[in-house]
């Protein structure tokens, strides 16, 4: 064979890979169960690396100023991209987009619109909050010397790209998601926390800390790369088009403004509790906003590979069968998510409270990061696992409320407990601080009672009341809109609530045995200790749910032995959105 005729084969069989990839990307999922274990386990890369992320960024700074700084540096361009979310939101976008889809000219329309409206509101807010940053970051950490603000100052404005390329992703995920291509909306989460690692292990002893936030800009350009395929062969790829102009698009466009303004506001709500926790912590000992943020993002792991899956998974087709009026399959399919978000979240909580030292020290104990820091982010890691379940449920109703189109309750609840948080904040720090009992309470309750620096602890304790809180209100609307769904729920509850108890005591008691067979001085030992204590505890967790022919534990072993990707998708499953 001539050489020319070995590079043609070669192109032909590069192209062919290329398409594979490209086709592979582009697999419906169909179904609940298989959506939702599809987005579970395809967003296990993603944190996996974030662990490698937060443990690169524990083990160069530790819990300490310069990390308080990178924290605090996300304030202002995290609230400007949820002020994107007035027009780029996937909960305001979807319902509108499938309404159009079927007419893939108008529909084409609708997004292009979208796009230049999103663009040039962007630049220039981007424009405006570049020049005004220098006058915010006293509101947001004020507690800092005078270098790390002007640190906190430049992270900050490198960071204003971010927004940028988040907003367009979400843009393009609205259309993908509405087609069910899970598979690069799940992969975009892989690459940006990979953008973030470059920057920590390539960018930042070259740059200092700035080659870290330079790192964070290139992995939010590769969250919108990532799906960039994928919205190619939809054929819905955004252009600039002054459409927008016309009447029947800025209806369109007011109606996005108007369904997405509610969520937009409850999460900005939450960037603002952020910023006064922030503000707050700058005033603590250093490293509090750091110990807050790290324990806050472990107890995210579970919240996003099974919380944020189920309720991904679930929206469009809550929001479909919402638009057929068809409520029974609508509540059937909250009910369903909710028993399953439950039935993998509360013995998570267990094991984060139990096994909370192994886990900090095992992802984040390495270099710089003490083990005086890795005691107080287990700490601060308990206290937030005590509102896992009412995170991960809070993601369901709100998305539910949202698909039947009511926004004000999600709001108003939202608001109420945003406040809750805050006057518990301010609250707390205030009695840990005047009233020594009850700070020596938590601090031998949680085993830090000779490590300095936990009044940072007030600040998790708050955030988890105010998210339990937002939690009991939600549901208790969700009933009264749709129905008294406790009686469905009830008897899956007691179960899970029980076999979590257990998987907890034999955990504990795991560690106790081990804790004679491994040195626990040794990165192994404990790694060791916790590993397998948690087996031997979700194994007899597993077992005590088959004895009780757990609902749960039956349909998802159901869903486990089908192929992923069968067709039709079995059990209660919701329908296609095709």
């Amino acid at each position: 064979m001539s050489t020319g005729k070995v590079s043609e084969q070669r192109l032909v069989n590069r192209i062919s890979y290329g398409m594979k990839i490209l086709k592979f990307l582009d697999k419906e999922v169909n179904g609940l169960h298989q959506a939702a274990f599809f987005l579970a386990f395809a967003s296990i890369g993603a944190k996996v690396l974030a662990v490698l992320r937060d443990r690169l960024l524990a083990s160069s700074f530790g819990a300490g100023e310069m990390l308080d700084v990178y924290y605090a540096s996300f304030r202002v361009p995290d609230i400007i991209y949820v002020f994107t979310l007035f027009i780029v939101s996937t909960t305001a976008l979807i319902p509108i987009f499938l309404g159009k889809k079927d007419k893939k000219g108008e529909a084409r329309v609708f997004i292009n619109s979208i796009f230049t409206v999103f663009f040039i509101a962007i630049i220039i807010l981007l424009a405006f909050s570049y020049f005004l940053i220098p006058f915010v970051v006293d509101v947001i950490a004020p507690g800092f010397s005078e270098e790390n603000t002007n640190t906190l100052i430049d992270l900050s404005r490198v960071l204003l790209l971010s927004p940028l390329f988040l907003g367009i992703s979400n843009l393009v995920s609205s259309v993908i998601q509405s087609y069910r291509r899970f598979l690069a909306y799940a992969l975009s989460g892989v690459v940006y926390n990979a953008g973030i690692i470059v920057g920590v292990v390539f960018l930042y002893p070259k740059m200092g800390i700035l080659g870290v936030a330079w790192g964070v800009v290139f992995g939010a350009l590769f969250h919108f790369l990532i799906q960039v395929p994928s919205i190619i062969q939809l054929g819905y790829f955004p252009v600039f088009s002054f459409s927008f102009l016309r009447k029947e698009i800025l209806f369109d466009i007011k109606r996005v403004i108007k369904l997405s303004f509610p969520r937009t506001l409850g999460l900005t709500l939450n960037q603002l509790v952020l910023v006064v926790i922030t503000s707050l912590a700058s005033f603590l000992a250093a490293g509090s906003i750091a110990i807050f943020n790290l324990a806050s993002n472990l107890q995210a792991i579970p919240l996003g590979v099974i919380a944020l899956s189920y309720s991904v998974a679930a929206f469009p087709s809550l929001a479909k069968s919402f638009l057929r009026k068809d409520i029974k399959k609508f509540v059937s399919s909250v009910v369903s998510s909710l028993r399953h978000i439950l039935f993998w979240l509360l013995p998570a909580s267990v094991l984060f409270i139990v096994l909370r030292a192994q886990v900090v020290r095992v992802v984040l104990g390495a270099g710089e990061f003490s083990w005086a820091d890795t005691r107080l982010t287990a700490a601060a890691l308990a206290l937030f696992a005590v509102s896992l379940f009412a995170q991960g449920l809070i993601l369901l109703l709100v998305r539910a409320f949202y698909a039947s189109g009511e926004t004000k309750i999600p709001l108003f609840v939202n608001i109420f407990s945003s406040l809750i948080i805050v006057i518990f904040s301010f609250g707390l720090v205030y009695i840990f601080k005047s009233f020594v009992f009850v700070q020596t309470f938590f601090d031998r309750m949680l085993r830090v009672e000779d490590v300095s620096g936990t009044t940072i602890l007030a600040l998790a304790l708050a955030f988890s009341l105010g998210t339990i809180i937002n939690f009991l209100i939600l549901f208790l609307f969700f009933e009264k809109k749709f129905g008294n769904i406790l009686p469905h729920i009830k008897k899956s509850v007691c179960q899970i609530l029980f076999v979590s108890i257990l998987i907890g005591i034999v955990a504990y008691l795991g560690l106790i045995v081990f804790d004679d067979f491994f040195n626990l001085d040794t990165f192994w030992g404990i790694f060791l200790q916790g590993l397998l204590s948690g087996i031997i505890a979700i194994a007899c967790g597993f077992i005590l749910l088959k004895i009780l022919k757990n609902k749960e534990f039956e349909e998802i072993s159901e869903s486990l032995k089908k192929k992923f990707f069968s067709k039709p998708a079995s059990g209660p499953e919701v329908e296609d959105l095709l």
